[in-house]
């Protein structure tokens, strides 16, 4: 914690299970990905709980291994802003996050649905900014079939840019009510725009009037350095993946230590890395749950799969409780379509993975489990609390997206448990004090676009 300042408090969000690795499908608790109410149950929950927001991914494409669907993840998940103005009806205070890619969507109907959401809910949207990295999925779109990392980036900085121009055609006074008839009218010119960039040429009129936030809150998801770069120009949040003290708290500093250059202070970005957690009654028997847990998690389907997506080949004759593969990975790529987290050095991978098994004589499935651990918080409620709360105070986060390993109720044990604590100890609010995300975040209104940031060239 920052000397002579007072106990910070705890930002929560919640990411709705699926597009990950993290879900147990096979839990008899395990409920439908599709249905409705189970947004609407862990939204609620969240609200309840007194969460800042409930975050959804974005899923562009089935994904694809070896020429098969891959179906340990997710398939067939409503729209992203569909499910969420559903969810801006069902609940009262909470943020409402998602995921919309900037590499095949457009500036105006992004603005344009992003601004219906933030008036739908009385101010609680906020865009997960992504880019899309494969031509798999750009094979779905117009646009397709991908752009070079340096063209993602620069596309959606000025995907970002042309988004907020539009938000800000609509000034706080271009709707005036007409007292002869009781109506409001719009000025002349209300919701004129004209962008003329390198990815976009265009203008017109925006048709949807200022929101209550102004702009919906900006989060980004991406540790490289680009990424960083990016959220420290423009985002409002950023969603990462350090789970560790140490690393966070790494991450923490090189991330704000960025926000100067673009006239920024710290409380202008939130630091919120994903974080998965396994309670218990006691410390061990959080542990004993979390091994559970893990095995239901690394079937032996899914740690042959994820061995494929390194070695580029079908793998599907080992025998998952035997050594790793003795030959090298194929150098080639595209075996695993769809998948951001394919190791860019297959060689070197396998060359660190051999090494573990080795030391420490794991087989296929024990190492699988061991490299794609992704267990934030194990132990008993107050334990779980003080660990949140000692990453916010020593400057490692300034809170959590929350990711269960169930679907609906994956959430609740940890709203019954954890968040009284963490409201006994001051960090984390009982009652909501304000009504926008940006309240609850505690972030300034959005800027106006006098003089836009510009982010180098990566």
């Amino acid at each position: 914690m920052s000397a002579g300042s007072s106990r910070r408090q705890v930002h929560l969000g919640v990411h709705f299970p699926g597009v990950n690795n993290t879900t147990v499908w096979s839990d008899p608790e395990a409920g439908s990905q599709i249905d409705f109410s189970s947004f609407e149950h862990m939204a609620r929950t969240a609200e309840a709980a007194k969460f800042d927001f409930f975050f959804l991914a974005e899923g562009l494409r089935l994904r694809e291994q070896g020429g098969r669907i891959y179906d340990l993840d997710v398939v067939g998940r409503p729209d992203t802003l569909t499910v969420l103005d559903a969810l801006a009806a069902r609940t009262d205070r909470l943020g409402l996050v998602g995921t919309i890619n900037s590499t095949f969507n457009e500036p105006y109907e992004v603005a344009r649905q992003f601004a219906s959401l933030d008036h739908l809910s009385g101010g609680r949207a906020a865009w997960n900014v992504v880019t899309s990295w494969d031509a798999f999925t750009g094979e779905n779109f117009r646009r397709g079939p991908f752009l070079p990392r340096e063209l993602r980036y620069a596309r959606a900085r000025e995907f970002l840019q042309t988004a907020r121009e539009l938000w800000d055609a609509w000034q706080d006074d271009d709707v005036v009510a007409d007292a002869a008839t009781g109506r409001f009218l719009a000025r002349a010119d209300a919701g004129w725009f004209e962008h003329l960039g390198a990815q976009f040429g265009i203008s017109g009129r925006f048709n949807v009037p200022r929101s209550p936030q102004g702009h919906p809150v900006i989060f980004q998801a991406g540790d490289s350095d680009e990424g960083r770069e990016f959220a420290a120009a423009e985002a409002d949040a950023i969603f990462s993946r350090h789970g560790s003290l140490s690393a966070g708290k790494l991450f923490w500093a090189d991330v704000k230590r960025r926000l100067a250059r673009y006239g920024r202070v710290p409380d202008d970005l939130k630091i919120l890395p994903a974080a998965t957690f396994v309670l218990g009654d006691t410390d061990v028997e959080a542990e004993e749950r979390a091994a559970a847990v893990r095995l239901q998690q690394v079937s032996p389907r899914t740690a042959i799969a994820f061995l494929e997506r390194v070695w580029n080949c079908d793998l599907s004759s080992y025998d998952v409780d035997g050594p790793l593969p003795a030959f090298d990975p194929a150098p080639i790529a595209g075996y695993a379509q769809g998948r951001a987290n394919a190791p860019e050095n297959p060689l070197a991978t396998a060359r660190e993975w051999r090494q573990l098994a080795e030391a420490e004589g794991l087989s296929i499935r024990e190492l699988v489990i061991r490299v794609t651990a992704r267990q934030s918080f194990v132990g008993a409620p107050r334990t779980v609390a003080e660990l949140i709360d000692r990453f916010v105070q020593e400057d490692a986060a300034d809170g959590f997206v929350l990711v269960p390993h169930l679907t609906p109720g994956g959430l609740d044990e940890f709203a019954k448990t954890v968040v009284p604590i963490l409201q006994e100890r001051g960090v984390f609010r009982a009652e909501y004090e304000g009504t926008t995300l940006r309240d609850h975040l505690g972030l300034q209104p959005a800027r106006a676009l006098g003089s836009p940031t510009l982010l180098s060239a990566p």
